[in-house]
């Protein structure tokens, strides 16, 4: 089995979504090395159907790329919060709807090499539209589309963002 054990940490970054520390490790076969790693505190991804075959998108500008993505309706974890409960919130928050029926899908980890993110994934159904509540420095557009349509930008590659690959993969192949 393979193992790292840290010897010391140094936090370098404390910021609102995340904290950034360095490590100095021991490795497996007894050498040092050094570590960096974002603390994240995980969060929620929904694959919200409005009926059989057409499936909630949301459209925002990510600043780290410099352009906008399609993807899934998604957000992070407050602190102590139960991926459950995050889940209704942001479903409701982004895009307004409410859902009687929801379905775990696992969790993945988003970043391994360096990030400690957490993202649990959910299908939501039977949808029933209340008022859409985005956070105040939070600017997106809700979409409507055919599953079979996303499906196909999957695989043709005009869908990158890894939450929605993985949420959907896990829904439906």
């Amino acid at each position: 089995m393979f193992e790292e054990k840290a010897l010391s940490e140094k936090k370098v970054f404390e910021g609102k979504c995340i904290d950034v520390s360095t490590f100095d490790v021991l490795l497996t076969d007894g050498n040092k090395s050094y570590r960096e790693v974002v603390k994240h505190p995980g969060g929620v991804v929904v694959a919200a159907l409005k009926d059989e075959d057409t499936i909630l998108m949301v459209k925002q500008f990510r600043f780290p790329l410099q352009k906008e993505l399609l993807e899934l309706p998604a957000g992070r974890l407050e602190v102590g919060e139960n991926p459950d409960d995050a889940i209704k919130r942001e479903l409701l928050e982004e895009t307004g709807y409410e859902a009687k029926e929801w379905k775990s899908l696992g969790f993945i980890y988003t970043t391994p090499g360096i990030c400690t993110e957490k993202l649990y994934l959910y299908m939501a159904k039977d949808l029933t539209f209340k008022e859409q509540n985005l956070d105040e420095d939070e600017f997106l557009s809700v979409y409507e589309y055919k599953l079979s349509e996303v499906l196909q930008m999957i695989k043709d590659g005009r869908i990158n963002d890894s939450k929605t690959v993985c949420a959907l993969t896990r829904a439906f192949l």
